[in-house]
């Protein structure tokens, strides 16, 4: 079975040649009417599908993986650890279920705190003008954390982001390197897209990173793909590990891939996309194309693609990204015009690596979207995390 990008969908594909994907598409007056006319077709259905008065194509699947199952949860031990940039809680789930204690989270944004607290309702989470880490002196934490994790805003370092680098607002790893400085935490953790790791950016990071933290901390830097810790999407993203003594450093070793797509192996299988949702057997299926958040590009948007080539592959394994759904029921009343199976909040968390009862879903779903694209998938967290706690904790 095969799922075609008809006419109609081409146009959500449309730009100039070598035109990056967030450019204004280039439309004629027709093109733009039609466009228009598909739009407008779209809210419609969708409206029935959310009001229940429409009939659903897909029976609502249920989905055969559970993100839990990568990270089995460790006994405590002792660690605690803190967070920056906490987004929608990728990285504090991996450092929760690798046995560390959660002092602190801390995020500007409110539906963060919002998310965070509903989901574990014991957690200490600071969030809105409370969450702003540029305001904190960090001084008044030393002694009380052993880790500090933190992923700082991507967007000046990937493509949906322009690569703006430091010249971008909202780079923030200086912040994070300035609450190690005055926090001093035995080690710690700062996370960003594959991009950071560019030529471009090479000075940017000796700069930023590596000359002002090189007297008191042993910082190493590698790169994971979140397919080799059983996530079923293809997402590769850049770490930086830093440790303040030397003994620990050296005991620190970068997380070996637990899960392999394909082919033999010894290790244990990552399911592919359709598999891991649940979804029916249609002969081809594979890893989900890396998911964009909702909160990138030039506005807010409902689609989790972020190229045309994502697109292409999308329709390969018969799964429509584009208008994700609130929930599963909406979605399987909501199909694509071409019959692909339509996303749903819940699907994107699947293939993120979030556990099904993380309350992501707080208000709209461009919000719920751009909370999971721009996290840690927690199986990767759980790695480093586990990483980092077999070096602080060798016994």
């Amino acid at each position: 079975m095969t799922f075609e990008i008809d006419a109609d969908e081409r146009l959500y594909l449309r730009r100039g040649v070598n035109a990056p994907w967030y450019k204004a598409r280039d439309l004629s007056d027709v093109e733009r009417e039609r466009f228009r006319q598909i739009s407008e077709a779209s809210r419609e259905a969708k409206a029935r599908a959310e009001a229940g008065t429409s009939q659903p194509l897909h029976l609502v699947p249920t989905p055969r993986l559970n993100p839990l199952n990568l990270m089995p949860q460790k006994p405590a031990n002792g660690l605690r650890a803190l967070s920056l940039f906490s987004g929608g809680g990728g990285l504090d789930i991996g450092f929760d279920r690798a046995g560390c204690q959660h002092v602190a989270s801390y995020d500007i944004l409110d539906m963060t705190g919002e998310v965070l607290s509903k989901a574990r309702p014991d957690w200490k989470v600071f969030s809105g003008p409370a969450g702003d880490v540029t305001s904190v002196d960090w001084t008044a934490w030393r002694g009380q954390v052993d880790v500090l994790h933190g992923g700082p805003p991507c967007q000046p370092f990937s493509h949906a982001g322009r690569q703006k680098g430091e010249d971008d607002v909202r780079d923030m790893v200086p912040e994070m390197v300035r609450t190690v400085k005055q926090m001093r935490p035995r080690a710690f953790v700062l996370e960003n897209v594959a991009g950071l790791g560019a030529t471009k950016f090479r000075d940017y990071l000796q700069k930023t990173i590596f000359e002002p933290l090189r007297r008191t901390y042993d910082v190493q830097s590698f790169v994971l793909e979140a397919a080799d810790f059983g996530v079923p999407q293809r997402r590769k993203r850049l770490f930086f590990v830093g440790f303040r003594e030397e003994d620990t450093a050296k005991r620190f070793h970068v997380p070996p891939r637990t899960h392999a797509f394909g082919g033999n192996s010894d290790i244990k299988r990552t399911m592919g996309a359709r598999e891991a949702l649940g979804l029916p057997d249609i002969g081809i299926d594979g890893l989900a194309p890396t998911i964009r958040s909702g909160l990138t590009g030039p506005r807010h948007t409902t689609s989790v693609v972020n190229s045309a080539t994502a697109a292409r592959h999308w329709a390969e394994l018969g799964i429509w990204p584009n208008g994700v759904a609130k929930d599963r029921e909406a979605a399987s009343r909501f199909p694509a015009k071409n019959g692909a199976f339509r996303l749903s909040v819940a699907d994107c968390m699947i293939l993120q690596g979030f556990p099904a009862d993380w309350p992501i879903l707080n208000g709209a779903v461009y919000r719920a979207l751009g909370l999971i694209g721009n996290s840690v998938a927690p199986p990767m967290g759980y790695a480093v995390a586990s990483a980092v706690a077999r070096a602080l904790r060798p016994d």
